[in-house]
């Protein structure tokens, strides 16, 4: 049974920087894309970053910039390198990876605040 487990949230100032990892156990076959969201209470699960078969990525107006989503593949692992934190930022962040299934991570808390 695959499971992704993500660590890196915390507390952070406001121009502070943080790196998510999502790290998955198990074997996920034919990955199509991987991708961080971030959810605040209230509102809809948002897309952050984007990173498709291929290498391509993209991401909103609102981090472009300013987030970095990579792999390690010897690791399983995919990052969400944060930099130039606002206070807007701060969410529930989570990590999905979809291939022959779609797998969630347990969301990590992120907080940017001085």
């Amino acid at each position: 049974q695959v499971q992704l487990v993500e660590s890196g949230g915390g507390l952070v100032q406001p121009g502070g920087s943080l790196r998510l990892s999502c790290a998955a156990s198990g074997r996920i076959f034919m990955i199509n894309r991987m991708g961080w969201y971030r959810q605040t209470p209230g509102k809809q699960r948002e897309l952050v970053a984007l990173l498709i078969s291929g290498g391509s990525t993209s991401y909103p107006d609102s981090v472009r910039g300013r987030f970095t989503i990579s792999r390690d593949n010897a690791k399983n692992t995919v990052y969400l390198q944060m930099n130039s934190l606002k206070p807007e930022d701060t969410a529930v962040y989570y990590c999905n990876i979809r291939g022959l299934g779609d797998y969630w991570g347990q969301g990590t808390q992120v907080t940017v605040s001085s």
